[in-house]
């Protein structure tokens, strides 16, 4: 279910099962510590604990970034990344 105060933050283009983590076009920009859920193939909620940008470290993202992000569960291309406030 989406509230009104949710927002689409991207789609999962690959993930890495070895590694845990989901490589995501994103539709809006992410912070480390936002809450997020994902739909799709998986139904989960977590908090934005680990992301990257080629490669790098970093505290956020904006729209328009493909980055990296630790999933607690596995994921598949396709999936949805909804921002939950």
């Amino acid at each position: 279910m989406i509230s009104t105060s949710d927002i689409k933050a991207g789609n999962v283009t690959h993930y890495y099962d070895h590694i845990g983590v989901a490589v995501v076009d994103l539709t809006a920009g992410l912070t480390l510590g936002e809450n997020i859920r994902v739909s799709g193939s998986a139904e989960f909620s977590q908090k934005v604990d680990s992301m990257q940008v080629e490669h790098q470290q970093v505290t956020s993202a904006k729209k328009g970034d493909t980055i990296g992000l630790k999933v607690a569960q596995a994921v598949k291309p396709g999936d949805e990344i909804v921002k939950i406030g």
